[in-house]
Order: structure tokens, then C-alpha cells, then sequence
């Protein structure tokens, strides 16, 4: 990147000398993951040919079948489908001096060189999270010397153009279903290019440019992005939950309340399911309505906002949300849940385990399927439960079994050692915090469940000396347990707040206050706390 804007190394000791020494090092541009490849193919600095087939005719197959895209994860989805274009088409940038030059500097050998045949399933260890499987390397040789082979050629070719072209209607939607803002960063800029390929000067690509800086943060080292437009709704909600100074922050509350009203996503997109989308009426994102992006654990966590203020004074608060569009929100959340009572992170899970075969990226996991979650299944049966005790009379026996195998999942989920993996926080001390909070609300306790006592034997396993809880994001990928150098302000406070739940003052409440002593000391004279 510091070459596309024009800096020059001084071949010494800079930071782009020490860069690209490193890179050369780890073998060069041809050991880059998936995803690098694909971004260097696009400028000119990687030939495509070194480059795993991404079919755009896939979109294209029979909706049925169960490894079409239509049924993928949503963010696999999103990224894949622009890749594919840019595949498809075999798009290149300018071949500027500048990019001659990265050529030359991003490879160990003359580029002309590159045997792109082996490049093309390089990577170098420190991105090789998960190495393809025999099944894998079965499937990828015959996309590689055989599909995308006959599909260059006539007849077939013709093919190539209609799926291109069905790929840029998928694109252009989603595009103004999100106001351009995107899913992520990563799917928008993706987007944004595609848009410029095909014209340059249109409308399509000029609405791209104001959003980008909705990703856009400086920070204390410098501009970065974010994964995601931001956590407006769900911020806003965890601050609503965090108090109970009505009278004090009474106007707050009030603007967090309307805030969340005028959030609400209100309409369902026209033709949605043409584009393989779900219901979003009376649904929230993660964000802001301009985002559209539908999701459950979102959705769940503001209606339990919402009641707990329909629950004051409006003269406090301002007058809560209308019943019918509290229904709209349920009927939306019911129509995210799975066969076995669960919840996903963005849609009902689509399709089976055995399709990640089609899985490209080296770099991550479990990228084709939107499994049930721990913390979306937990956020959602917190909701029902809440909804049902206030709104008894409205889809009662759907809600309750769907908490009855929400509450049962959560249980399965549990390891051995009395944890549970999260995947949306850091990680098994976040998983535990839902998975807890949960069940409790289902009715569990201490003394009449065994996953609950577990789950708070294996908090109090990892507090640390100081009192406080200090997890690593190594235990993500490492799924096991990694403890930090030292403890967390966040993770500390959820972890007292799993045990709070399960009654942990009652029986001992002595590693609370040692947790709670570790809070006071980490507090700053703000009344902050270090991230």
C-alpha cells in the first residue's frame, strides 16, 4: 500500500525495506493467503493464473442444490461473489512503472519466472490456520485444470458472460440495499471495484466514495478500518443495559431510547429472496437502518432494551415502541431460528457441514456454513423469555419451544472442562457470559444444573492472582483457554457478570470482591477504562 501512494524504500532500514525483506523471507508474494493474492491480481502484481478458481458460473446452478451460494454464510457470500467477478473477468489494473517495480520487489525470482501453477496453492505457515484437506485438493485440481479450463472456451464462454453479468445484478443490490455501505469493508471495496470496472463515471461507483469513511477510525497509531460500519444498535443497547440510574440519566436514556426506535429496519427489501436474502422487517443490524443488514442477536438484544424501558416512566424516557412493531420484531426473530431451535450470526443456516470442501481460504475456518452460535442462541432465548412474560398471548407456543431447545443446545455446546467456546468476543470468558446468563433465564441454577455449576467452576478456575480475568485472542484460534500477561477491564466485568447471575454472592462472594477491587484499581481518573 505505502508503494501505491507513491513511497519509495531508501533501501536501507526503513520501513519498507524491513517489509519487504520479511516478505522475501516468507516466501515472497507467492506464499500470500488467498485473499492477498486476489487483491495483487486485481493491481497487476500476481497473475491470475497463480490464483484457485473461483467460478462465477456457480451462481448460476440450480438454487436447490445445496452448494450453491445462495446458501452460504452471508459474509462468505458477500466477499466471494465480487472475487468471482473479478476472477471471471481476469480484471488488471494499469501496469504503471510503480507496479513494475513491485514485481520486481515482491518476488525472489525475475517475475517472468513465477511458476504460477505451484504459486497458486502456496502459503506461507503463518497464514496457513487450516491446510486443505485430500477432498479439498481433489476438488480444487479439477476447478483449476478442468471446469475453468472448458469454460474459457466456445461454447461455454457464452456461458462466462451471463454469469458475470448476473453476478453485477447481485452486486448493484446489494449495493442500495446497504446504501453502499456494504456488509464489511472488505465485500465493499471488493464491490466498489467491480463498480468502477464496469463504468468508471457511473452512479453506481460515485455512491461508493462518501461511505467509505463509515469505516473509516483514527487512532492513537494512526487510520485504520473497521470490520464493520460500526456497533451503533448493540452500543447503545449494552449502555441501556448497564444502568439502573433512571432518575440521574434519565435525558440519556430518552435519546438512547429514540435512537433505537428510529433504528428499527422497517420494510422488507423488494424482491429480497431474488437475491437470496431473508425477512428484515422489523429486524435491527449491528449498526444503523442505512446498513440493512439483518441481525438475529442484534435484533434480540434490542427488544429486551426496548421492554425493559417500556417497563418506566415516559416521562422519563419517552413512550415505548409500538406493540405492532415489537410483533414485527418477533415474527422477524422466529423466522432466523433453525430446525433445532438455535441461532446464526446473519441468516438460518442454509445448508450442510460437508459443503466447506468448498472452503477457499487457508486463513479461516467454518466459512461456508452459518452455524447455530452459543451467543445468538443465548441473546435470542434471553428474548422470547422476556417478550413471553410481558406479551404472554402472542406465538406463545412457538416461543416456548424454541427456548426449551435453545436452553437444551446451550448445554450440548459445553466442553468438558465446564466452558464454552465464544465466537463473536474473547472469548471462552465471553461464551460463558451468555451461555450463564442464558440458561439462568431459562431457569437454571447453580443447584439444580450441572452445566451451570461447571460453567462458573471453570470462571473461577481462570481468575487470576490479582482477582481480575485476562484472556488472550490466541484461545479463538487455539480453541483452548490462553491466558493474557495481564487482566482485562471487559472480560473481568463479564466474567463477575456470569457469576452474579448464577448467585454467585450468595454462595461465596469472595472472588468477586477480589474482582471487583481489580475493577476499582484498573478504572482511570475519567471513569474509563483501557480497551
Amino acid at each position: 500500500m505505502p508503494r501505491l501512494l507513491g513511497e519509495i524504500s531508501d533501501g536501507k532500514n526503513d520501513a519498507l525495506a524491513r517489509g519487504r525483506a520479511w516478505i522475501l523471507s516468507h516466501g515472497s508474494a507467492t506464499a500470500a493467503p488467498q485473499w492477498a493474492k486476489i487483491w495483487l491480481s486485481v493491481i497487476g502484481a500476481y497473475d491470475w493464473s497463480g490464483n484457485n478458481a473461483i467460478i462465477p458460473e456457480l451462481w448460476m446452478a440450480p438454487h436447490f442444490l445445496p452448494f450453491h451460494p445462495a446458501r452460504f454464510w452471508s459474509f462468505a457470500r458477500m466477499v466471494y461473489m465480487p472475487m468471482a467477478y473479478l476472477y471471471g473477468k481476469k480484471i488488471v489494473g494499469p501496469i504503471t512503472q510503480t507496479i513494475l517495480e513491485i514485481r520486481e520487489e515482491l518476488y525472489n525470482i525475475p517475475y517472468n519466472e513465477v511458476d504460477w501453477n505451484k504459486a497458486r496453492d502456496s502459503c506461507a505457515k503463518e497464514d496457513l490456520k487450516y491446510p486443505r484437506s485430500p477432498v479439498q485438493h481433489i476438488v480444487w485440481t479439477c476447478l483449476n485444470k478442468i471446469v475453468e479450463p472448458m469454460l474459457n472456451v466456445w461454447p461455454f464462454n457464452k456461458l462466462r458472460a451471463i454469469s458475470l453479468s448476473n453476478l453485477m445484478k447481485h452486486i448493484y443490490y446489494e449495493d442500495e440495499a446497504t446504501y453502499h455501505i456494504g456488509l464489511c469493508p472488505i465485500n465493499k471495496a471488493l464491490n466498489m471495484i467491480c463498480c468502477w470496472v464496469e463504468n468508471p463515471n457511473s452512479d453506481a461507483f460515485r455512491a461508493h466514495l462518501p461511505r467509505i469513511y463509515d469505516y473509516l477510525w483514527l487512532s492513537e497509531d494512526g487510520m485504520k478500518a473497521q470490520v464493520y460500519d460500526g456497533c451503533q444498535s448493540w452500543e447503545t443497547v449494552q449502555a441501556i443495559f448497564s444502568t439502573d440510574l433512571i432518575d440521574e440519566f434519565g435525558s440519556t436514556l430518552k435519546k438512547a431510547h429514540e435512537f433505537l426506535k428510529n433504528s428499527q429496519v422497517l420494510h422488507d427489501l423488494p424482491r429480497h429472496q431474488n437475491y437470496y436474502r431473508d425477512r428484515s422487517k422489523g429486524s435491527w443490524t449491528l449498526s444503523t437502518a442505512d446498513n440493512g443488514r439483518s441481525v438475529p442477536d442484534s435484533t434480540a438484544e434490542t427488544i429486551q432494551a426496548l421492554l425493559y424501558l417500556s417497563k418506566v416512566s415516559a416521562d422519563i424516557v419517552g413512550l415505548p415502541i409500538k406493540e405492532e412493531r415489537l410483533h414485527d420484531a418477533i415474527d422477524c426473530l422466529l423466522s432466523y431460528v433453525n430446525e433445532d431451535g438455535t441461532f446464526s450470526s446473519s441468516e438460518s443456516k442454509r445448508t450442510a457441514s460437508w459443503t466447506e470442501v468448498l472452503n477457499p481460504s487457508e486463513s479461516f475456518r467454518n466459512i461456508v456454513v452459518d452455524y447455530p452460535h452459543v451467543e445468538c442462541t443465548s441473546s435470542a432465548m434471553q428474548c422470547f423469555i422476556l417478550f413471553n412474560e410481558l406479551y404472554p398471548e402472542y406465538r406463545a407456543e412457538e416461543i416456548k419451544k424454541c427456548i426449551k431447545k435453545a436452553a437444551i443446545f446451550i448445554e450440548n455446546q459445553q466442553s468438558k472442562n465446564g466452558s464454552w467456546y465464544g465466537t463473536w468476543g474473547v472469548c471462552f470468558t465471553y461464551g460463558a457470559f451468555f451461555a450463564i446468563k442464558g440458561l439462568v433465564a431459562a431457569g437454571r441454577t447453580y443447584d439444580n444444573s450441572i452445566h451451570v455449576r461447571n460453567g462458573c467452576n471453570f470462571l473461577i478456575s481462570k481468575q487470576l492472582s490479582g482477582g481480575g480475568w485476562g484472556e488472550s485472542y490466541h484461545s479463538s484460534e487455539n480453541e483452548d483457554y490462553v491466558h493474557s500477561a495481564s487482566p482485562h477491564a471487559v472480560g473481568t466485568a463479564w466474567a463477575m457478570l456470569a457469576l452474579i447471575y448464577s448467585g454467585q454472592t450468595e454462595r461465596d462472594p469472595e472472588p468477586l470482591y477480589r474482582s471487583t477491587k481489580q475493577l476499582i484499581k484498573m478504572q482511570m481518573e475519567t471513569g474509563d477504562f483501557l480497551e
